[in-house]
């Protein structure tokens, strides 16, 4: 019997998303942590990509990588762009076809849209946003499931769920949430074609045109520099001062949720347990006090400097270098100091 692990690997204008490769790794992940059940019987556990698009054959291999030993394409017209019905149909088709044991999906935009449909199309469970998954048994089970954690509640608790009585076992995560393995060029795979046949009179949509807006160009997760303003700014004109940082220095400009609540900045900034996971090389926090659900979204960034009048604030206590004081002195000096250094570079 083979066990397999899936992972949807999302495409937009024949670049794969990132998030895909750190799906990729943690399925192999959970594929090894049943070794033990396999070593029992004649199972075998594989993990397999997923890919639907026009013109993406040549994407799969890619997938191998980072873990993929089989991936399924589904590359045809009707699929250039992302519709609901047409992917949908894709992947459920897929997973009637081949039963896997558990499908990951990245929690972008297009994900979450897509997870919901399929999951709900197949009767099966989700579990959005989650920020650890393992192979566990449950009590009442001798075979091991995903476990399925996330935060709930407004990041208050932590839960822990399982989906026991149905497949696939379904969840997305966050980009950023899990590093990506490291890419193994050597290794190979299987690229098996799939053809899916679609009515056309069922997908109730048709585009037209792509409109790019300015908050769909806010791409924080991968950021290699993050300054992030908090509520310290006392109101939303202060990020013109964030953003005057982050332009120095070549980064981008990140917030806390009371500032994203408060409607001073778009959520596409918003990073925390109910926003954005970012790893950056360099995370300052302007104004920010540090409670759990901020610091848990930014914790693993290289280098990390805070900002903040009060010296008791919780985010010094994770911070690389802290610095007490009146953010609205303390920035506009650091701005001016970055320019100085840029000046007496280029004589």
């Amino acid at each position: 019997m083979i066990r397999r692990f899936w992972v949807f690997i999302e495409q937009e204008d024949g670049k794969i998303h990132p998030v895909a490769w750190e799906l990729l790794g943690v399925a192999r992940r959970l594929a090894t942590e049943i070794s033990d059940e396999l070593e029992k019987s004649n199972d075998q556990a594989i993990v397999e990509g997923i890919l639907v698009g026009q013109g993406v054959s040549a994407l799969a291999g890619e997938a191998f990588q980072y873990g993929a030993d089989r991936v399924y394409v589904v590359d045809a017209p009707p699929f250039k762009h992302y519709i609901n019905y047409a992917y949908t149909t894709a992947l459920v088709t897929l997973v009637q076809k081949y039963q896997p044991e558990v499908f990951l999906i990245g929690a972008t935009t297009l994900g979450r849209d897509l997870a919901g449909s399929v999951a709900t199309t197949l009767r099966t469970g989700l579990t959005a946003d989650c920020t650890q998954l393992q192979m566990g048994i449950a009590r009442d089970s001798a075979r091991k499931l995903l476990l399925m954690t996330r935060p709930a509640f407004g990041g208050n608790v932590i839960a822990t769920i399982m989906c026991k009585n149905h497949l696939p076992q379904m969840a997305t995560v966050r980009p950023r949430v899990f590093n990506a393995p490291p890419p193994s060029p050597q290794r190979q795979g299987e690229v098996i074609q799939e053809s899916v046949p679609l009515d056309p009179s069922a997908a109730n949509v048709e585009i037209l045109e792509f409109i790019t807006s300015q908050s769909a160009k806010v791409k924080i997760e991968y950021a290699d520099i993050i300054v992030s303003g908090g509520r310290g700014l006392g109101g939303p004109g202060g990020f013109a001062l964030v953003k005057e940082l982050a332009d120095e220095l070549g980064g981008v400009v990140g917030s806390s949720r009371p500032c994203v609540d408060a409607g001073w900045i778009s959520y596409d900034h918003q990073v925390g347990q109910t926003g954005k996971t970012v790893r950056p090389k360099l995370y300052i926090a302007v104004g920010i006090s540090g409670a759990i659900q901020h610091k848990v979204g930014m914790q693993d960034s290289d280098f990390i400097i805070a900002i903040n009048r009060d010296p008791h604030a919780p985010i010094f206590e994770i911070a690389t270098v802290g610095i007490v004081g009146d953010l609205y002195e303390v920035v506009p000096n650091m701005i001016q100091q970055i320019r100085s250094l840029k000046e007496a570079k280029h004589g």
